[in-house]
This record gives C-alpha cells, structure tokens and sequence, in this order.
C-alpha cells in the first residue's frame, strides 16, 4: 500500500510540475497567482483595405454573404446620429454650433469610417483661405480625415499612456507637364512641438520639406478609435466579429447555387429494348455505329410523339429540391450574423412578421449597443470641442470663461407615432381618473406628464419671464371662459384690434 501511495505522489508531482511550466510559459504565477512577465502594447491594425471591400461587397470570396456589411454599419450610424455640442460659454457655444454645423457630413463620416474600418483619424488645421467661393471666410478651421493607412506609427507616452507623435507616411503620384508620371512618398512627424516633412523621390510642386513648429501646443489629432480597448493601440472593425458567418454564408449559397444549376434542368431517361430501332423509328438513323462514331445527337424539337416498342418506355430525372439542405444551414448562418453584429432582423429586410417580433424582442439590444458606441466616441467629441476653442482663442486672440463642453444625442425610440400616442392617451386618461378621485395632486400630475409632452413646463416656473404650467392653465381657463361668453368675446377682440 505505501509503494502504491508513493507511486500515486510521484505522478501528482511531475503533474504539478507540468502545470507550473505551462502556466510559466503563459506569463501566469502559479503560487503568486498574479500576471508575470513584461506587458506589450497589441500594435496589430485591422486590414482597412479588406474592411472596406466587405463593406462595399468587392470581395471575391465574399460577395454572396458579406451583403450584410453595409446594412450592419450603416444601421449602426444612422441610429448613432451626431451629438449637439453645449457650452456654458454663450461665445463659445455659437463658435462650436457653426463649426459642427458646417461639418456635420465630415462627422457622420467620421462614425462610419471609424466603425467600419477600427480607426479613423481627424486632424485641425487652421488655414488661409483665398478661394473666391468663400469670400466670407479667410482664415477657417478645416476639419481633415486622415486615411488610417496613412498612420504608421503612434508614439505613446510610457506612464500616461497619451500619444507624444504620430508618424504619417503617405504616397503621391502625378503628372508633370512632359505627361511624366511622377512618385513621391511623404513623411512626416507630428508633435505638440513640431512638424517634420521629409519627401522620398520626386518632389511635388508647392511643398517644402523640412521642420516647423507647432503654434498650438498640442497635437491637433483625435483619434475615434472603434471598441477602445487599453491593451490596444488601435480599433477592432465591427466586421471582425462577423467576418467567418459572411465567408461561411457565401460558400454554402455558392454551393446551393451550382446544385441549382446542375440538378433544375430534367435529364431525359430512356428505357429501350432495341437502341437501332428506336433512332431509326424516330430520328431516322440506319446505321446507329456510324451515327454514334459520327458524334451525332438526339434533338427532340419538333419530336412531341415518340415511338416506342413494348416495354419501352421514358421519363424525366430532376431533384425535388436543390437548396432543400442549404436552406435551414442558411437561415442558421443568418441568425448568427444578426446575433454577432447585434443587429435586429428588420434591417436586413426579412418578411413583415419576424420583423415585427425582431422589432420587439431585439430591439432593446440594438438600443444598448447604439448607446454603447455613443459612449465610446462621447471623450473623442469633447476633445474635438477643446481643440476648436483653444485654436480659435489663440489664433483671434480672445479667450472664452471654459472649454468644457457637453454633448446632447437624440432618444432612440423604437415606437411609432401611433404607438407613442396611445400610450400618452393611456396616461392622461389614468390621471384624469386619479384628479377625478382625488388619489394625486394636479401639481404631481403635470410633473409626472411632463415627462412625455415636451412642450410642457413644470408646475412652478424658477424664471420670471417663463411662465408655469400652473400660470398656463390659469391662463388657457380665463381664455375659454371668454370664448363661452359673447359679451366676453366681444371684448377679446376689441382687445386684440387695439
């Protein structure tokens, strides 16, 4: 018995030994049960190229599934929408409602690119303007979207974690006045200190390289970085997560498809006793060897009657259903896309009744993943907003009291007018019924409907020249009272005429 507890000991320590090595090589401690090891920032980018052959639906090997790119991301920018901005500062909000007005196509952008391809970067710069169209405006803050590719490196601070430099690197091509193709490839080095252009191979007419400083004091980038992670240095595509359903929809449609044509046409069957016959009856063959040597072939045009001899006899083979398999393995794939994605039903247009209970069941959770993204972007906004107002009080010379800003995104609500005003009708009528039973005040009936009429106001008004809903249903009252009496009436008018 102690050799066999000694032989089962020996086996649990080189067990154990095993596991500590294992858990060694993966960075983990197992007596610490802490992380070892040194910490690396993931560098690795998303295929931006690839991305957007997806979302276009360019890809070879992709074009039967990844149709369901576009309705994915733009669902997902069309219900984000564009944030107003809010300012404490008066100056300060008509600077930035005109700036955000002008570029609100820039933004929307800026989602779309970001949510698509991981990353998409915006780049201020104030510049002249001599154009003759914009006569109004010479010196303009333009909003810049730098394609990601363009982006080789960020430099990061090692404790903060912010970024010190970007390092762009950009090719440009085009055509002297010989009709020469030339090549140029720009780089150049951002800091809050500095800007440095370098130009490899030909040089492009108007631009010098060399050094400049910075006037700002920072780096006029932002960079919207799709699902924000902190081990990451750059985004995540929302096509990542969906990227092997569209390759496994695609080849499973691919191969319904060639089944399709393979099996859709009927192959006529022949059951003959005597081949010879048969041709020469019917096609007028006398020498079926010489016929079939000669590579003839059978057209039944103009044949609609056949003969045949007894016991002949012929039919049609077809397949009942050539996409009877692949049909529930795609209606399968499909759910799983709509899942990954966190994208409702109705938007990939399916039939009316599972979008109704798509609408109902899946809609909340679209509900939190718009929410979710407008989170993500809400600290990339802010920043854009603290940039304009610093660029602008440095360059004109004024100042504004904060650069603190606040962002406003419209409700997503899901219902229709209809349903909207049967629930406010439901409301309303419940309150009548309380007033009328005397279960609640009138003060906390207007408070409580306030929250689903906008045009109403509080029942007691902090502003003098705003007045109270109590004040406004005074008002309405004595207005009504008039109306009833002609004589009152009569005076309201007078009134009005004077």
């Amino acid at each position: 018995m102690a050799k066999f507890w000694g032989k089962i000991s020996g086996e649990m320590s080189r067990l154990r030994g095993g596991i500590v090595n294992l858990m060694n090589g993966l960075g983990w401690s197992l007596t610490g049960g802490t992380i070892g090891g040194t910490y690396t920032l993931n560098t690795t980018k998303v295929d931006y190229e690839f991305a957007r052959k997806l979302y276009d639906n360019t890809a070879e090997n992709y074009k039967l599934g990844a149709g369901f790119a576009k309705k994915i991301i733009n669902a997902t920018v069309g219900f984000m929408g564009l944030p107003d901005i809010k300012s404490a500062d008066q100056d300060a909000q008509t600077l930035l409602q005109e700036f955000f007005k002008a570029n609100r196509s820039k933004m929307q952008r800026t989602h779309l690119n970001a949510i698509r391809e991981a990353d998409c970067y915006v780049w201020l710069t104030r510049e002249d303007n001599p154009s003759p169209l914009y006569p109004e405006e010479h010196k303009r803050l333009v909003y810049n979207i730098i394609p990601p590719e363009q982006v080789k490196r960020i430099n990061l601070n090692p404790l903060t974690g912010e970024p010190v430099e970007y390092i762009l690197e950009a090719t440009h091509t085009w055509e002297d006045e010989t009709g020469a193709n030339r090549r140029a490839v720009i780089k150049q080095r951002i800091s809050a200190t500095r800007r440095k252009i370098e130009i490899e191979g030909d040089k492009p007419p108007d631009l010098e390289e060399g050094e400049t400083s910075n006037p700002w004091g920072f780096i006029p980038i932002v960079h919207f970085k799709n699902e924000a992670d902190e081990t990451m240095a750059f985004g995540k595509s929302d096509l990542e997560s969906v990227e092997p359903f569209f390759k496994v929809y695609h080849d499973v449609f691919l191969h319904a498809i060639q089944g399709s044509k393979m099996h859709s046409t009927p192959r006529l069957k022949l059951k003959l006793k005597d081949v010879a016959a048969f041709l020469r009856n019917n096609f007028g063959v006398d020498d079926p060897a010489k016929f079939a040597k000669d590579g003839g072939t059978i057209n039944l045009n103009g044949h609609e009657m056949l003969i045949f001899q007894t016991d002949e006899d012929a039919d049609f083979i077809e397949a009942k259903s050539a996409t009877g398999d692949a049909t529930e393995l795609l209606k399968f794939v499909f759910y799983c896309i709509s899942s990954a994605s966190e994208t409702p039903e109705f938007v990939f247009g399916v039939h009316m009744p599972s979008s109704l209970a798509s609408t109902k069941e899946q809609m909340p959770v679209f509900i939190q993943k718009i929410e979710r993204k407008r989170m993500a972007f809400t600290d990339n906004w802010k920043l854009l907003a603290r940039m304009v107002l610093a660029m602008t009080a440095q360059a004109e010379n004024t100042s504004y009291s904060t650069y603190d800003t606040e962002l406003i995104w419209e409700t997503i609500d899901p219902r229709d007018s209809k349903d909207v005003a049967t629930e406010i009708k439901t409301i309303v009528e419940a309150l009548d019924k309380a007033l009328a039973g005397r279960f609640i005040s009138l003060e906390a009936a207007v408070d409580f409907l306030k929250a689903w009429i906008d045009t109403m106001q509080g029942y007691e008004s902090d502003d003098e020249e705003i007045p109270g809903e109590k004040a406004r249903i005074v008002q309405t009252a004595l207005f009504l009272s008039r109306l009833e009496d002609g004589e009152g009436l009569n005076n309201e008018n007078k009134e009005l005429e004077e």
